[in-house]
């Protein structure tokens, strides 16, 4: 369990690393766009993403066996 949870982190910090050494630029772009949105269309991208999240860690589960 413990090592499933540093994969993740990892994994993330991984994809993280990548976008901000790969296209900084980008990524400042992307943060002046999400500080223009209001904060409920914010809320919702968040639940969003991390219910996307939730179907991808359940449908990698279940490929695994």
């Amino acid at each position: 369990m413990l090592g499933d949870i540093l994969v993740v982190i990892g994994a993330v910090a991984l994809l993280e690393g990548l976008v901000l050494a790969l296209a900084p630029l980008r990524f400042e772009e992307l943060l002046a766009w999400l500080r223009g949105l209001d904060p409920g269309t914010r809320r919702m991208l968040g639940l969003l993403i991390v219910t996307t999240g939730l179907i991808f860690i359940w449908a990698g589960r279940m490929l695994a066996g």
